[in-house]
């Protein structure tokens, strides 16, 4: 049997998972913030604290589709990778229009790296 985690360390975690919930409920609202991301980190820290908030994150209508492919295949739906691809384009365009290059080219080469990182995810129905 595995050790039990300390009473800390699920506080920490749940902590961090409420904290990750707050920002998937802001991605719902503000367009160009991402929703099922931070939804995943909640998963990960609630399956440490709180496993039952976990399973109720799975079973959310809404998102519980995309997390659960995540989980069982490591796989993001067609039309979430061009959502995604697209907010990260529309920032980098942004980017560029309003800071200085040489942090634009920083925060383009991120996005670049995210952004071929999803396209190469298994894709799901």
């Amino acid at each position: 049997m595995p050790p039990t985690r300390s009473r800390l360390a699920r506080a920490i975690y749940a902590i961090l998972g409420l904290f990750f919930v707050a920002l998937g409920v802001v991605g719902a609202f503000v367009p160009i913030i991402p929703t099922v991301a931070p939804l995943l980190a909640a998963v990960f820290f609630f399956s440490r604290s709180h496993p039952e908030w976990a399973e109720r994150l799975y079973a959310h209508p809404k998102y519980g589709p995309s997390l659960r492919k995540w989980r069982d295949h490591k796989a993001i739906g067609r039309k979430a990778k061009l959502s995604a691809v697209g907010a990260m384009a529309l920032s980098a365009a942004i980017t560029w229009a309003t800071i200085d290059w040489r942090w634009a080219a920083g925060v383009s080469a991120v996005l670049l790296c995210v952004a071929l990182w999803i396209c190469t995810r298994p894709e799901t129905a």
